[in-house]
C-alpha cells in the first residue's frame, strides 16, 4: 500500500470509480458522500447501487460522512461533486495549502460563471489546483475499459504529478497547461448533449447529429478563445474527444435529457426522475449568460437555453437553426 493518502469528495459515479482505481494503484484512500445514511450503505454493501451498481468497492477505501475525517493527513484531493454544490464543499473542506487539489466536476456557476478551479481557488486561497477532465464515462473506467483523459493546471508540476498518481494501463493521462480550454471543453460539450438528444428523441440521423456537434465545436471554440483559452485544446481530448462521447453515448445522462424533452415531457419531470445530476442544465444557464458578456454568438446554446427555460417547441428551435442568415463556415 502506498503510504501516501488521497480523498476523494464526493460519492456519485465518478468520485467511486476514482476511488476505486486509486486504491488499485496502492494508494490509501478515503471516499467521502455527504449524505451519513447513504454512506452506510456504500460501508454495508461495499457497493454504489444508486450511481455505479455492479462493482465492487474494496474494503481498504475508508468511506465517511465526515469531511474532517476523509481528509485527514492526505496529500491530493479530488473533488468530484456536482458543480453546483462546489462552492459550499470547498468552503467546508479546510485543507492546508500545498495539497494538490484536483477537480472532476465539469460545470460553471450560475451567477458568478466562475469555472470550479476558480470556485476552489476562491474558498481555499490556494494556487496549487488542478483539473482532470476528458471522455470518460465511470461506467466504463470502474470495468478496466481503456480510456484517456487529460490533467491542466497553473503549476504544471502538480499537473504532471497528478498524471503519474492516475496513470495506469488502462487509463491514460496527458498534460495540458490551458486550464481555462480544459474546462471550458469538459463544461460546454454537455449543453451540445442536450441537443444531440433532443435530435435523437425527434427522430433525426446522422446527418443532423455531425451536424450538432461540428457546429457546436465551433461556438465552443469562439467562446473559449475569447475568454483565453488556447483553440487548439477544443481539437483535444476535452474537447471534441469529450464532445463525441457525451453525445453519442448511451451512458450519458445530458443527450438523456434532450431525447426526453423530444418526447414531450417537461424538464422538472425528467431532472425529478433522474438519480445523477445533469451538469448541462445548469451549464446551459450559464453558457447562455457568458454568451451574452462576451459577445460571441453561441446560436445552439441560445436555441437550448429557450427549450430548457423558456418552453420552447424542439422543432422550432431546430428550424430557428437552419433557416439563419448564410455564412462562411471559417469565420
Amino acid at each position: 500500500m502506498n503510504n501516501k493518502k488521497i480523498c476523494v469528495l464526493g460519492a456519485g459515479g465518478w468520485g467511486t470509480t476514482l476511488a476505486v482505481h486509486l486504491c488499485k494503484k496502492g494508494f490509501a484512500v478515503s471516499l467521502w458522500e455527504a449524505f451519513p445514511d447513504y454512506a452506510e450503505v456504500l460501508i454495508k454493501q461495499r457497493k454504489n447501487p444508486k450511481f455505479l451498481p455492479g462493482i465492487d468497492i474494496p474494503a481498504e477505501i475508508h468511506i465517511t460522512s465526515k469531511i474532517d475525517k476523509a481528509i485527514s493527513d492526505v496529500h491530493l484531493v479530488v473533488y468530484a461533486v456536482p458543480s453546483h454544490v462546489m462552492r459550499e464543499v470547498a468552503k467546508s473542506s479546510h485543507i492546508p495549502e500545498g495539497v494538490i487539489k484536483l477537480s472532476v466536476s465539469k460545470g460553471i456557476e450560475n451567477g458568478t460563471l466562475k469555472r470550479m478551479s476558480e470556485i476552489i481557488a476562491e474558498e481555499t486561497t490556494d494556487t496549487n489546483i488542478v483539473v482532470l477532465s476528458g471522455p470518460s464515462h465511470a461506467e466504463e473506467v470502474a470495468k478496466g475499459i481503456p480510456t484517456t483523459v487529460v490533467v491542466s493546471g497553473k503549476d504544471m508540476d502538480a499537473a504532471k504529478h497528478a498524471q503519474v498518481v492516475f496513470m495506469s494501463e488502462n487509463f491514460r493521462v496527458y498534460t495540458n497547461s490551458d486550464v481555462i480550454g480544459v474546462e471550458l471543453g469538459g463544461a460546454l460539450k454537455n449543453i451540445i448533449a442536450i441537443a444531440a438528444g433532443i435530435s435523437d428523441g425527434l427522430g433525426f440521423g446522422d446527418n443532423t447529429k455531425s451536424a450538432l456537434l461540428t457546429r457546436g465545436l465551433a461556438e465552443i471554440r469562439r467562446l473559449g478563445v475569447k475568454m483565453g483559452a488556447n483553440p487548439h485544446t477544443f481539437s483535444g481530448l476535452s474537447g471534441v474527444g469529450d464532445l463525441i462521447t457525451t453525445c453519442t453515448s448511451k451512458h450519458s445522462r445530458n443527450r438523456f435529457v434532450g431525447e426526453q424533452i423530444a418526447k414531450g415531457k417537461t424538464l422538472s419531470q425528467i431532472l425529478d426522475s433522474m438519480a445523477m445530476v445533469s451538469e448541462g442544465v445548469k451549464t446551459t444557464q450559464s453558457a447562455y449568460s457568458l454568451s451574452r458578456k462576451y459577445g460571441v454568438d453561441m446560436p445552439i446554446t441560445t436555441e437550448i437555453y429557450e427549450v430548457l427555460f423558456n418552453d420552447k417547441d424542439p422543432r422550432k428551435a431546430v428550424m430557428d437553426l437552419m433557416t439563419r442568415d448564410a455564412k462562411s463556415e471559417i469565420e
